[in-house]
């Protein structure tokens, strides 16, 4: 406490996150600093906005991706945070090494932001040298960007036959400049940076970029089938959410380690069930699972297998809460939604950043059924049961009025005594 004794300034920070366990230690790691104070927290787009409003803090801390879509709320509610308050410092918190990030955070000019990758942010004093740098106006990027940047370059240079020594003192030097010169406030350097960038991007082959960022076999049907980016595609499918109920508790009483590692064995437990049944994972979000069952490539059997998938998802999940019983560990209890209709699929973003992204009303009530889900249940949509071929006992919960939609919807509930029951589509 002696630098606030010897009356220097606080700093305020809001921090945002909608992750439990990272945002309680990111707040740790920022007020290990006297002169450094967590003033509020959100975890989404709307309570960073609400927050900060009402918080007025000299520095924003904040993820990426949060809810409600998980794509890029952080950056967007910055700016929007930015706009109200032109003096508010940004720093932004990424598990991507991906450098269109950066560049598209520092587009519009770079005093008062700030870049770092999540795994290096307790790596001595770096997040709090950030959040001081931004709060006077200064910015801050993150060396595994430069270095992100640097490899494909060195690639290049590889196939073109040269040898990789022979250009790596120069690259190094380049970037360094032009690094040193972006957090310096060099409106210049900052562009010959995205155009260096752009350089490296256009001269990959977009068959190496389509495979590194998309679901396994999804590149090749696009390359088949000539689909550019924000293209859209109808397609029936049936989707799945999962959700750790009482996720938050759990949490909230867990060693962080201790819980990351139940994660990790949760994620690639649901990660075999789904693909096990020829579905497609889109998402892993904190304790959620989005996949789906007929897209990128048609299945006309796809509510058949998303029904066989939830039920290994449950049956999976109870071996594995039996060995940590063993261990002293809380269970984890699943409730999963399932809904079958039309959606649109797209391949959105750039040629630098792309996410196969489904859309639509039958995406929606998914998650609203999801929520319904009790420990070890599964509930599904009357078009879902309506679209399974094989011997399914579901329970009719009637009609209900969910949350964000204007009519009641006719729902079904598979039971946790009957939801390892499915038959193997293996």
């Amino acid at each position: 406490m002696e630098q606030r004794e010897a009356g220097l300034a606080t700093i305020s920070v809001f921090l945002a996150d909608d992750n439990l366990i990272v945002r309680e230690g990111v707040r740790a790691l920022i007020e290990r600093y006297p002169d450094l104070s967590v003033v509020g927290v959100a975890d989404d787009y709307d309570s960073v906005i609400a927050g900060a409003e009402a918080a007025r803090p000299q520095v924003l801390v904040t993820d990426i991706r949060m809810p409600p879509s998980f794509q890029r709320e952080g950056i967007d509610a910055a700016k929007q945070v930015r706009k109200r308050h032109p003096g508010t410092g940004v720093v932004i918190l990424s598990q991507y090494e991906d450098p269109e990030y950066a560049v598209s955070l520092l587009a519009e000019g770079m005093a008062g932001y700030g870049y770092l990758l999540k795994d290096r942010v307790a790596e001595g004093n770096q997040l709090a040298d950030a959040i001081r740098a931004v709060a006077t106006g200064g910015s801050a990027l993150d060396p595994a960007i430069v270095e992100a940047l640097v490899r494909p370059i060195k690639a290049i240079a590889a196939t073109r036959k040269v040898p990789p020594e022979a250009v790596d003192a120069e690259v190094e030097e380049v970037f360094v400049k032009l690094a040193e010169g972006v957090s310096a406030g060099n409106q210049g350097a900052l562009r010959r940076l995205r155009l260096l960038h752009q350089a490296i991007v256009d001269r990959e082959e977009q068959g190496e970029t389509l495979s590194r960022l998309l679901p396994s076999g999804l590149a090749e049907k696009l390359r088949r089938d000539h689909r550019g980016i924000g293209e859209t595609e109808r397609v029936v499918v049936t989707v799945l959410m999962s959700d750790i109920r009482s996720y938050s508790t759990i949490a909230e009483r867990a060693d962080p380690s201790q819980l990351a590692g139940q994660l990790n064995t949760h994620r690639a437990a649901m990660n075999h069930a789904i693909l096990g049944e020829g579905g497609t994972v889109m998402q892993f979000v904190g304790d959620a699972v989005m996949a789906v069952f007929g897209a990128p490539f048609p299945q006309p059997d796809h509510a058949d297998r998303a029904v066989t998938a939830a039920a290994a998802m449950h049956e999976r999940q109870g071996a594995i809460n039996a060995h940590w019983a063993s261990d002293g560990l809380p269970a984890f209890g699943l409730g999963l939604g399932l809904s079958t209709g039309e959606a649109a699929a797209a391949l959105l973003g750039s040629a630098e950043r792309l996410e196969y992204t489904l859309v639509g009303d039958t995406v929606n009530l998914c998650q609203r059924l999801q929520q319904l889900a009790g420990k070890g249940e599964t509930v599904l949509s009357e078009a879902t049961l309506r679209a399974v071929t094989m011997p399914v006992s579901a329970e009719p919960l009637g009609s209900q009025l969910l949350k964000g939609r204007a009519t009641p919807v006719v729902v079904y509930k598979i039971a946790a005594q009957a939801a390892g029951a499915g038959p193997s589509r293996r």
